[in-house]
């Protein structure tokens, strides 16, 4: 499937690789094209992800203009891509443990048969896939928010902030908003995939089957059935942002109100 703007969303179902590239060792060099590829694209997106996630957790109707320049008075140029680290460090083990988690539950949906798996075959074993993957790097993804909302000076690093987070809030406080994530899957996915084998259907009805599409063709049926995959499952994402940003002791200076056990007048979500 056609890689799409990636800003740290990627709970979109693998791509089916052909027995000749899992023979020859293909698969893996295309992993490590889409993982650059990704790291790339997080990067570039970082300010926007960030801008999101404030958005997000941040009860009033702030503009966006006034938001991103709170990021900007408070953290500088530099702090517009704080959390982009271990945005792109989990790109690595979250592509391997869907690939390998996807590809086992495909043998066991096929058994002994040679026939190619059908859309919903598809979607249950990539639905699965991405639960398996999510559930391993959930905690990072709890990280990535934290770091992302974090006052400047507020920790030294990835490890500092796990170690603190988890002193201060036990280990289950890197897995809220758990349950929504990976109720959000179960649309994203199913939406992504069957918009996108629609679009290609539509292609191919108009085309030869031997003619392949174009990069830009792939490109936007692949934007187009992320964008509808990301516009319904969006309202669990908010609540698991909202879920992931809730602490003690978390500070998000001026520009969104601290989620807290013991806020006042606010019911935690």
């Amino acid at each position: 499937m056609c890689e799409y703007l990636d800003i740290g969303e990627d709970m979109n179902v693998p791509d089916d690789f052909t027995q000749k590239e899992m023979q020859t060792g293909m698969w893996w060099r295309h992993l490590a094209a889409g993982g650059v590829a990704g790291a790339v694209s997080r990067t570039c997106t970082a300010p926007l992800d960030r801008l999101k996630v404030f958005l997000q957790v941040n009860p009033s109707r702030q503009k966006i203009a006034d938001c991103f320049n709170n990021m900007l008075k408070e953290g500088g140029v530099k702090g517009l891509w704080r959390g982009n680290g271990i945005n792109v460090l989990k790109i690595a083990p979250e592509s391997a443990i869907k690939f390998a988690a996807y590809e086992q539950v495909k043998r066991l949906i096929k058994g002994d048969s040679q026939h190619a798996l059908s859309i919903y075959e598809r979607f249950c074993a990539g639905a699965l896939a991405g639960g398996i993957s999510q559930t391993a790097i959930y905690p990072l993804e709890v990280l990535k928010t934290r770091l992302a909302l974090r006052k400047t000076g507020q920790y030294k690093s990835i490890a500092d902030a796990a170690y603190k987070i988890y002193i201060t809030e036990g280990s289950m406080s890197f897995y809220r908003g758990y349950i929504p994530n990976i109720l959000g899957i179960i649309p994203y996915a199913g939406i992504d995939l069957a918009v996108y084998e629609t679009l290609k259907k539509k292609y191919f009805m108009t085309h030869s089957s031997n003619e392949q599409p174009s990069f830009w063709m792939l490109l936007a049926c692949g934007s187009a059935s992320s964008t509808l995959g990301q516009m319904c499952s969006y309202p669990l994402a908010l609540v698991r942002t909202r879920l992931q940003a809730q602490g003690k002791y978390i500070h998000l200076s001026n520009i969104a109100i601290p989620f807290s056990n013991n806020s006042r007048g606010r019911k935690s979500v």
